[in-house]
């Protein structure tokens, strides 16, 4: 009989009662994404794994990988937990892709299960695919070919191919945060990986106006519809917030070198508003050390207290290659993405504001009030599934 096998890794590491509830929310999380491809299945969950019943191994197993949590899935077969069944199941799934001259490696485990260890294992299905190939070699360190072999207390798998999945934890089991989110490329990246760590996401955008690019704002819900793909079945929503009042303020100002660090400390108190609103735990942005300007370390010290909840930046250490990489292996990454310039930013901005400069400044343009004024300008779209509904 053929299923999904998926293996999870972090979660092991967790208390029983947290692991069974982190199992749960993953089920679930799966159960949305492979509703939401129209695909019928049947979800079992005995110890150390889960496995996935349906008529689509395929398709099933293609989903299953793009989900939170999930380390890898591949299609396996199910037979008895003894030596004979998995050898027989193994020599099978061999023969359609082990050739002589090949060299190939059988990987056993292990648990549960009496009369033989997960060496022995390994070398009577071994011994079996070369009865049945002679003319294949074994290589343990680098082979050609692997297959992989599991005992188990509730039956047996055979496996030879695992799609990857992204790991972390699974969505939902870690609270809701807020991400501002950008037409650019490194938010997208930083929204992803907090929502790879299990965490409930919204996004935030700071609409420009006709003080940002012809293409932004299409660019953010491209971005918006598209991350919604990797948590299918479960709603993601977005508030777009009116920023042209605020920056015909700025661009009055006689000193532009402090613009964006008044803008984005006007954003957190904006985000903090609509955060407090929702009762998200913490905001996220794509912040990354000495980026540009407003991203060096004295600048960070100076826009960070504006913020009224923590400030998460999952991408503060990210080299840039590492940072368009991710973005293009998720699919945020677009080569052309059009017009999406800020005609806010001065030329020479300040790399280093002095706080007490940058406080006076606000007092004199009273941004509490303008930040009130913003918050109340909210657009709401929701993406499900990567459709903006």
């Amino acid at each position: 009989m053929g299923a999904v096998m998926v293996r999870y890794g972090e979660i092991f590491l967790k208390s029983e009662p947290v692991k069974r509830r982190f199992i749960s929310i993953m089920t679930r999380n799966i159960g949305l994404a492979l509703e939401a491809q129209g695909l019928s299945h049947r979800i079992e969950t005995p110890r150390g794994r889960i496995l996935i019943f349906g008529d689509e191994p395929l398709r099933i197993a293609e989903v299953v990988a793009r989900t939170f949590g999930v380390v890898s899935a591949g299609i396996c077969e199910v037979t008895t937990a003894d030596i004979p069944g998995i050898s027989a199941a193994a020599v099978e799934r061999a023969e359609r892709r082990l050739h002589p001259g090949m060299s190939f490696a059988v990987r056993a485990r292990r648990s549960g299960v009496e009369g033989f260890n997960s060496q022995e294992l390994a070398a009577a299905v071994g011994a079996a695919v070369l009865a049945r190939i002679p003319g294949a070699t074994v290589n343990l360190t680098a082979p050609e070919y692997e297959i992989f072999v599991e005992a188990r207390e509730f039956g047996g798998f055979v496996y030879d191919e695992r799609i990857a999945g992204p790991g972390g934890l699974p969505y939902g089991t870690q609270g809701e945060v807020m991400a501002l989110l950008s037409a650019g490329i490194d938010s997208p990246v930083a929204s992803w990986l907090m929502m790879r760590r299990g965490c409930l996401m919204a996004h935030i955008h700071m609409g420009s106006g006709r003080f940002g690019g012809a293409d932004s704002e299409r660019n953010v819900l491209r971005h918006h519809a598209h991350l919604s793909t990797w948590i299918p079945g479960h709603p993601l929503d977005l508030l777009i917030v009116d920023m042209e009042p605020f920056f015909e303020v700025i661009t009055a100002l006689k000193e532009p070198r402090y613009r964006c660090i008044l803008c984005k400390r006007f954003m957190l108190r904006v985000a903090g508003i609509l955060a407090k609103e929702r009762g998200v735990y913490a905001l996220v942005n794509g912040d990354n050390l000495g980026q540009v300007a407003s991203q060096t370390l004295a600048n960070m010290a100076v826009v960070s207290p504006a913020a009224s909840i923590p400030v998460l930046r999952p991408l503060i250490g990210f080299d840039k290659d590492e940072v368009v990489g991710r973005a293009r292996a998720i699919g945020t990454f677009e080569a052309r993405p059009g017009d999406i310039e800020c005609t806010v930013a001065p030329r020479h901005p300040s790399t280093a504001a002095p706080a007490a400069t940058i406080a006076a400044i606000e007092d004199e343009l009273g941004v509490d009030a303008l930040a009130a004024q913003a918050a109340g300008t909210v657009r709401r779209y929701r993406a499900k599934s990567g459709v903006i509904e």
